[in-house]
């Protein structure tokens, strides 16, 4: 199937652009079709993530693009970001996660928490590409209460910190060059900057995988590494809020990563349906593919709506965890029951590589859990509207 020049738009939502927003928008989708689509299936076909793209992405500004010239990003509003994450997922959820967890939560806490001589070592690197990073606050016994953390962190004589723990299904682990890892410490939860090549500190691939398989998730272990505190030690960072304040960012940009993935399943699904020809008509004619397409159509536009009124209110500093939380939430639900029906519409081709619908499906099957399962975040919602919370004493 040829690849798409334009997003689906059924309610006229490029409207309500900015030309700065188009111009992102066509230059990721212009990269996602030249680059990405030709070779991402036999990447994940071989589990494979395609790190050639890394230097390519980071010329082209999508790794931390909001943030302000002088660290290396490009100062755009978040409505421009969350389109270019639309386009990269379009592409695939991996390739997303690459430039989310790049920009969301590595330069972010840099530059949110990190002292000056941080900003400058570690942001222009990052934005270029030259460098990866990776997050590290999900644990293998701990993942929606980080308040329950294992890994420690002790302060030693001569500015150094000892850091013991491990981490789990951690995105760019095994490539990161710098880990932002999450600590419990005697004055609570601090972030730390841990580089590759640390004595103790490891980061194994983990394989296996039937979705994300175009991604690398890592463990991180962490036997008794030890840090520079000027160099590693995130002054600004303090307190569960730090870590959190960065998932708000990447769930953000899953919100609109998600509607790419399944605009490109929508898509697919259309014009297979309007070419595959049953009983000597197409079987877009028929009221049940009508059905699943209506819907599936209904559900990107609301989706895309939500998520651009999101962006407004984000760029105006109005927007709250909870409203993340319902974007992250409705979105990347739908978009896992679009990439569904277009399987269904696509019949037995839709689970073979030709198509990318089945690829994306398995995709977000992990985009549901991970930065805060579907449930986490309904529970959330309800504290915001009742006030009560549900999930913790």
């Amino acid at each position: 199937m040829a690849a798409s020049e334009e997003l689906t738009d059924y309610m006229g939502f490029q409207e309500l652009l900015g030309d700065e927003e188009r111009l992102v928008r066509r230059q990721a989708r212009q990269f996602v079709n030249a680059e990405v689509l030709p070779g991402i299936e036999r990447c994940a076909q071989e589990q494979r993530f395609p790190r050639d793209l890394v230097g390519r992405m980071g010329e082209l500004g999508f790794f931390g693009p909001t943030l302000p010239p002088e660290y290396g990003g490009a100062g755009l509003s978040s409505v421009a970001y969350g389109l270019l994450m639309y386009e990269l997922e379009r592409g695939d959820s991996g390739i997303r996660s690459f430039a989310s967890v790049q920009g969301a939560l590595v330069m972010y806490p840099i530059f949110t928490y990190g002292s000056e001589a941080q900003k400058r070592r570690w942001l222009p690197r990052l934005a270029r590409g030259e460098a990866v990073g990776c997050f590290g606050l999900t644990e293998p016994d701990f993942g929606s209460n980080p308040a329950g953390m294992r890994t420690r962190a002790v302060r030693e004589a001569g500015g150094t910190w000892r850091l013991d723990g491990a981490k789990m299904w951690i995105t760019n682990g095994s490539v990161a060059d710098v880990a932002v890892v999450w600590a419990r410490t005697d004055d609570g939860v601090r972030g730390f900057l841990v580089e590759k090549g640390a004595p103790g500190f490891t980061a194994p691939e983990m394989k296996g995988k039937w979705s994300l398989r175009a991604s690398v998730t890592s463990e991180l272990i962490l036997d008794g590494v030890r840090v520079d505190e000027e160099q590693s030690l995130l002054p600004g960072a303090r307190g569960l809020k730090a870590p959190l304040s960065c998932l708000t960012q990447a769930r953000y940009g899953i919100a609109w990563g998600a509607l790419g993935a399944a605009d490109a399943c929508y898509q697919c699904a259309l014009d297979y349906a309007l070419n595959r020809i049953q009983f000597e008509r197409p079987i877009a004619s028929f009221q049940l593919q009508q059905e699943k397409l209506a819907w599936m159509v209904t559900e990107l536009t609301k989706g895309q709506l939500l998520a651009l009124q999101l962006g407004r209110l984000k760029d105006r500093h109005l927007a709250t965890p909870a409203q993340v939380s319902m974007a992250k939430m409705n979105n990347v639900d739908a978009a896992r029951q679009i990439a569904a029906r277009a399987r269904t519409i696509l019949g037995a081709n839709g689970i073979t590589g030709e198509y990318p619908v089945m690829r994306h499906m398995t995709n977000l099957e992990s985009v549901y859990t991970y930065e805060g399962t579907h449930d986490m975040h309904l529970l959330i919602v309800g504290e915001a509207v009742t006030g009560i919370p549900a999930f913790r004493p």
